[in-house]
């Protein structure tokens, strides 16, 4: 069987050094030693300051919105995955959608079209670990006094006009879970721009205990602990021959895919690199889609419909318009499977199922 994506599982025995590391000290979790130690190889892997560690890539987008006080309106997109509208919602702020390009992004031009006396912040995300135009989104919320959040939940190591996405905006954040290509097993990490705000946030996820019997924010639970940052330890020794793994995936994908009648590539941010966690492939047609789904699922090969629904379409909002763009790509997209040892053989399967659907049509 061949799924979307695997999560890579680091030596069994480098990870269990550090278990008996945890089961030495006794301390499993409340910024643990391990915590401390991942928080510290990543900011100098990532070439960022003020990171934070979290349990999981949802409670970092809510603790992010929190700590900085987003109330109101937020414009964001309608293509990602749900948690990006859904931690919006959770938090009592209004998603506001602009629709997307062939970058699969929002632009500074569709978000400012939306902008209105409503408008608080500005939520984009970074769609596959394709870069937005993060320097003109910044010009965009400063100009408009609005808080600027870039869900990165797919840039882990992407830089952007030669420095880290990451240090865009008054905060971005990062999902570790077991699928991305950088993983703590679950997990998350926020940047933010103010060292005011990481400590505000640090409060924030210990239920806003500032000392001994001392309560002052309202808080709630999202630590990482012990065993999730022990994973993504092992994991960063290796992110360097993931990511040259899954290139080669990527390229060859490429290579087979370009200039094919019927299919369209992501286009890709010539600003930023890639770190080669996705391949999104869109078709001409959902009837063609699927077909290509069913024959791979045939074949015990799991594409993915990578994003679906188009999130202004969610049942629990109200008054949203529909987003033409957003709704074709969500109606026509398959991201194939990419992970770092996916066989030659199993990848030309891949490709032969896709081109011979295509050129059926």
């Amino acid at each position: 069987m061949i799924n979307v994506t695997k999560t890579y599982l680091p030596d069994r025995e480098k990870y269990k050094s550090y278990i008996d590391r945890i089961f030495d000290s006794g301390w499993l979790t409340n910024n643990g030693q391990l915590v401390k130690e991942l928080e510290k190889r990543l900011s100098e892997y990532l070439q960022v300051e003020n990171l934070m560690l979290v349990a999981n890539g949802t409670i970092a987008l809510q603790i992010a919105y929190k700590s900085l006080g987003i109330k109101g309106d937020a414009i964001t997109t309608p293509f990602s995955f749900v948690a990006t509208t859904s931690s919006l919602v959770w938090e009592g702020i209004n998603p506001v959608f602009c629709d997307i390009d062939e970058t699969l992004n929002i632009t500074p031009k569709s978000i400012s079209e939306k902008i209105n006396s409503n408008t608080k912040a500005i939520i984009p995300v970074h769609v596959f670990g394709n870069a937005c135009h993060a320097d003109e989104m910044e010009e965009l919320a400063l100009k408009n006094n609005l808080k600027l959040v870039f869900d990165a939940a797919h840039a882990f190591g992407i830089r952007y006009k030669g420095k880290s996405i990451l240090s865009y905006g008054d905060a971005s954040v990062l999902s570790f879970h077991s699928t991305k290509i950088f993983h703590t097993i679950e997990g998350g990490a926020i940047i933010f721009r103010k060292h005011e705000d990481l400590e505000r946030a640090r409060l924030m996820i210990n239920f806003g205990i500032a000392g001994y019997d001392i309560v002052t924010e309202q808080g709630i639970n999202g630590k990482m602990n012990e065993f999730q940052a022990a994973m993504g330890l092992c994991v960063l020794d290796d992110i360097s021959i993931l990511v040259e793994r899954r290139k080669a995936v990527c390229l060859k994908y490429t290579k087979a895919f370009s200039d094919v009648e019927g299919i369209t590539l992501q286009k890709l941010n010539q600003d930023g690199d890639q770190n080669w966690a996705y391949f999104p492939v869109i078709f001409r047609s959902n009837e063609i889609r699927e077909k290509i789904f069913s024959r791979l699922k045939a074949s015990d090969i799991f594409a993915r419909r990578y994003f679906s629904p188009s999130l202004e379409t969610l049942p629990y909002l109200t008054k949203t318009e529909r987003m033409p763009v957003s709704d074709r790509i969500t109606d026509t997209v398959l991201c194939l499977p990419v992970y770092e040892s996916l066989a030659g053989e199993d990848q030309k399967k891949i490709i032969d199922i896709v081109l011979s659907a295509v050129h059926e049509d």
